[in-house]
């Protein structure tokens, strides 16, 4: 497939300025308003075990994630959404923009750590649905990258729940502190946004859960049933 990419222009860069949605709220990360709750929602000194896949140093204290947070956030090389309850301000998670390349539209979202209040929970659909409407329906980005340390189980589950498509595995790509990184990539572009996009909306919507808080019909079948409609 051609396209036709003459009148393209650079996009502006993703900012974490704040996103509201129905179960989440996402506001820039800032170091003293929420390595405590970043740190107390990862489970304390459990953060490590959560976070093993970044190949960060160890951490003893709340302090010494926001010290890395801050660094990695001031050489412009991440842009971290923080996400919170949106009626109590409670931390509950995070995830960043990364390797952002506006000449071409592209970008990374990374650094993705769901806290346990919001694990399997509306509110991390939601978080990546939020996210994922500012790089495709605000700025226009061509594609949407998903990267992971290709022995992450739970990682490659929810890139493919939301709609991420797997390319691959570069092999012996990193050293990093738990030793060799195979990573895994997965990408949506901006021409299966739409269906990608409907389908969250259409799993979020109220109507499909039940009066206990379960869904009624999964992410990846509404998904699969819109795209049998398209055929």
């Amino acid at each position: 497939m051609i396209t036709d990419l003459s009148q393209w222009t650079p996009r502006e860069r993703p900012t974490n300025g704040p996103m509201t949605g129905r179960h989440v709220a996402i506001v820039p990360f800032d170091r003293a308003a929420h390595e405590d709750g970043l740190w107390t929602a990862f489970g304390g000194t459990a953060t490590n075990d959560l976070l093993y896949h970044f190949g960060w140093p160890a951490m003893a204290r709340a302090a010494d994630l926001g010290a890395i947070l801050k660094d990695i956030n001031a050489d412009g090389s991440f842009v971290t959404c923080v996400f919170t309850h949106p009626q109590t301000g409670k931390v509950v998670g995070m995830a960043s923009y990364m390797r952002i390349d506006e000449k071409n539209g592209v970008c990374e979202v990374g650094c993705v750590a769901h806290g346990t209040p919001m694990a399997r929970t509306p509110a991390a659909t939601e978080a990546h649905y939020l996210m994922a409407r500012r790089v495709f329906d605000e700025l226009g980005y061509r594609r949407y990258e998903w990267k992971l340390n290709n022995p992450n189980q739970p990682s490659h589950r929810t890139a493919r729940r939301l709609g991420f498509t797997f390319e691959g595995v570069f092999r012996q790509l990193e050293v990093r502190p738990y030793g060799n990184r195979d990573t895994a990539w997965y990408s949506m572009l901006d021409r299966e946004w739409p269906v990608v996009r409907d389908a969250m909306e259409r799993w979020l919507d109220p109507a499909n859960f039940d009066a206990h808080g379960d869904q009624k019909r999964r992410l990846e079948e509404i998904r699969s049933d819109m795209h049998a409609g398209q055929a």
